[in-house]
């Protein structure tokens, strides 16, 4: 059980230095981490202080399809999909382009500014990778959404590929801080996934890498994760908060609270500034009523499903914004109107 202490730390202090491009000192960190619950408020009106900066009061949405479902070579502890899971999760190989471009119409009808594709796997056989070039240029085509693909384990040519093809990001998680990488997966290591981001920026392409919490990872190493993304500078980060699917070795896992998730998310704010940060999976399942609350230091969130796990409905999404006193953003970058379903 983490345990919250009594602070005086001063969460404007750390707001001022992170609007000034200062790192926040580790001890600061562990702070906002540990503070007591009666804190919440007062360091939310930080974080909101530095996002309000750089994103204003919208809200970006985003929409993820599982594009290829199970199968998956790897160990990872946390995932449904994975070899060593016995999860009663739906398994197909890559859809045909056809399904792909009618969830791409969906989330187009749903106002996504990004289509997020994703497959499961180690990384894309030949055929697999032709397929998906041959998919984004059709979503491309028809449709004004940012595309962002996450692929598994990719190489600068695959990335320059994707890049040609109208890929905008490619997202690949580091998930955890290095040194505790090993106790979630041994099938790849920190550095495959490390490799994979470079390599992606090298192609020219911005980047989407975040992390997964509630993984019995300390305190240190979500400082540690939200540095090393500070440091490979990438553009978007989802904050996901671990789903403990029954079948997998981390179904028994309950670290989390919505107070912890919220203190995460300052906490990611102060550090990663400028950049934008996405609740993804698992908000409705940690940070359930106390989601708006979750906006004031996140910008954007998940609209619809998740990879194996259904989100609430859309319509809940767009109330929960506004009620919050936030506004949707369009695809183009400006506000919705207010009379969207």
């Amino acid at each position: 059980m983490i345990q919250s202490v009594r602070t005086s730390v001063d969460w404007n202090q750390l707001a001022e230095q992170a609007l000034a491009g200062q790192i926040i000192d580790h001890q600061d960190a562990l702070r906002v981490l540990r503070a007591d619950d009666t804190e919440i408020l007062a360091q939310l009106a930080a974080a909101y202080r530095v996002r309000h900066h750089y994103w204003g009061n919208q809200v970006r949405l985003h929409f993820l399809l599982n594009a290829q479902s199970g199968l998956c070579p790897e160990d990872c502890h946390y995932c449904s999909q994975s070899k060593i899971s016995s999860a009663d999760i739906e398994k197909y190989p890559l859809m045909a382009k056809e399904r792909i471009l009618a969830a791409a119409d969906r989330a187009h009808q749903l106002k996504a500014g990004t289509f997020c594709m994703a497959i499961s796997g180690r990384t894309p056989s030949p055929q697999t990778f032709e397929k998906i070039l041959d998919a984004v240029q059709a979503v491309k085509a028809d449709y004004p959404m940012r595309v962002c693909t996450t692929l598994g384990l990719l190489n600068e040519e695959q990335a320059h590929q994707l890049k040609a093809a109208g890929v905008d990001r490619i997202n690949h998680n580091l998930n955890t801080a290095e040194a505790h990488h090993d106790d979630i997966c041994t099938t790849h290591g920190y550095q495959d996934r490390l490799d994979t981001v470079k390599a992606v920026q090298a192609a020219g392409l911005t980047t989407c890498s975040g992390g997964i919490l509630g993984m019995g990872e300390s305190d240190e190493d979500i400082i540690n994760l939200a540095k090393s993304l500070r440091e490979l500078d990438v553009t978007s980060v989802p904050v996901n908060f671990l789903i403990p699917i029954e079948g997998t070795p981390f179904a028994s896992r309950s670290e989390l609270t919505p107070q912890r998730c919220l203190r995460i998310l300052c906490l990611f704010r102060f550090l990663l500034p400028a950049q934008e940060i996405r609740i993804a999976g698992g908000r409705e399942v940690h940070l359930r009523s106390q989601q708006p609350l979750a906006l004031y230091p996140a910008n954007s969130i998940f609209v619809g499903d998740y990879l194996t796990t259904a989100g609430q409905s859309a319509t809940q999404d767009y109330a929960m914004v506004r009620d919050a006193g936030f506004v949707l953003e369009s695809p183009d970058g400006s506000p919705l109107p207010e009379n969207i379903a």
